[in-house]
């Protein structure tokens, strides 16, 4: 008795996904419970797994996109085909021995007139030749008749014709992959906001010095204590639910002809995975202390790179946080992530001269951008908040204080 899968359902608006990869092979038994097989929807990627022991016959390819609900494969009851034995090797029969060469045939003259003389062979050797008339007895050739010999014309050397084909200067190879539907989709929503959204980006920059003396004072017996490192992540998404709470526009997304606003804040965070960017999200990020902010973005990141993030983990944030800076990014303008109104974007730490109580001094500065959606945040709020995120980090106390 066989048992069909079927593609499950992953999300209310996931109407369907691509077999991307195929971990057990047709043929192959299968114990239950194991994963047979990966499938990309546009928001994810998730396991197939086995729903009873047995023998895996595939009925979709990779690459194949499948509706929810559709056939995958089936699992025939039984256990796995013994695998053959080798066959021995057939006995070659002996090879038959081999007859005796034949002798070299003599080399017999080719002289017309008769076999030359010692002497001659040797001159005619050298000139080349083959035949001569011979005015010796019988026809022989004569040592005479050899040096009256012409030499025999060389033949041209052959040179090769001169080819007009310059050498290639490198490769110059080109590859087609079909866009997966994470990066389809990706694509979709990024060109939707540029079109549909009142876009602005507005810039500040940030003394990080007194963070990083923070973490360099702490960060041991942060770890120690909680068991994951002291980043800049908390301390930015510390600042930003302090900011919100002051503007709260900057944390709302428009619905039709509304506005919603969220008395919560979820944090998304925008991951780079192995098939393209995701944005998993911190739930209620603003009730959070460091140490759980930590342990949130170090768990998201680890299911980001495994491909083990959930929908339900990528859905539903309200502000999103990005950091070019790991990439070495100096400044950037990020992208809204919809239907949120706003992003912030970090980069790379700068030491920069800068004035400090009349005088010029090096600190480690950071560019920080704030995208949003001008349609519901006007420039007061956006200028703000930002105004706001800044002295908040440069006076991490404030943080803790939460003045």
């Amino acid at each position: 008795m066989s048992l069909t899968i079927k593609v499950p359902p992953v999300g209310e608006s996931i109407t369907e996904v691509v077999l991307s990869r195929w971990i057990k092979q047709d043929g192959e038994f299968v114990e239950m419970d194991e994963i047979i097989a990966e499938l990309e929807s546009d928001k994810a990627t998730f396991e197939l797994t086995a729903e009873k022991a047995g023998v895996l016959k595939t009925v979709a390819k990779e690459g194949d996109t499948l509706a929810i609900g559709a056939p995958v494969c089936t699992i025939e009851e039984g256990a796995a085909a013994p695998a053959a034995p080798k066959a021995e090797p057939e006995a070659t029969p002996a090879a038959a021995p081999l007859e005796k060469a034949a002798p070299a045939a003599q080399k017999t003259s080719s002289y017309a007139a008769g076999a030359p003389s010692p002497a001659a062979a040797k001159i005619l050797a050298e000139k080349g030749l083959d035949a001569v008339a011979g005015t010796g007895v019988g026809g022989r050739v004569t040592k005479e008749d050899a040096l009256k010999a012409a030499p025999a014309a060389k033949a041209a050397p052959v040179v090769p014709a001169k080819t007009t084909v310059p050498a290639p200067a490198g490769a110059r190879a080109e590859r087609r992959e079909k866009m997966s539907s994470l990066r389809k989709t990706v694509a979709k929503r990024l060109v939707a906001v540029k079109n549909e959204t009142a876009m602005l980006t507005t810039f500040n920059e940030v003394d990080m010095q007194p963070i990083m003396d923070i973490r360099a004072k702490y960060k041991d017996k942060f770890k120690d204590k909680f068991g994951v490192g002291l980043g800049f992540m908390s301390f930015f998404t510390k600042a930003v639910c302090e900011a919100l709470r002051e503007f709260p526009a900057v944390n709302a997304r428009i619905e039709g002809e509304e506005i919603v606003y969220s008395d919560f804040v979820d944090v998304s965070i925008a991951v780079s995975a192995p098939k393209g960017l995701v944005v998993p999200v911190i739930r209620n990020a603003d009730g959070l202390s460091l140490a759980q902010i930590e342990q949130a973005v170090v768990d998201l990141a680890t299911k980001a790179r495994d491909n083990k993030l959930a929908i339900d983990e990528m859905t539903g944030g309200t502000f999103t946080i990005t950091n070019g800076g790991v990439f070495g990014s100096m400044m950037s303008t990020p992208i809204i992530n919809a239907p949120q109104s706003a992003i912030l974007g970090m980069h790379n730490i700068v030491e920069r001269p800068v004035a400090m109580n009349g005088q010029v001094v090096i600190r480690p500065m950071m560019y920080v951008a704030l995208s949003y959606d001008h349609r519901i945040i006007d420039g007061r709020e956006s200028v703000g908040f930002l105004v706001r995120v800044k002295q908040l980090l440069e006076d991490p106390a404030r943080l803790l204080l939460g003045i």
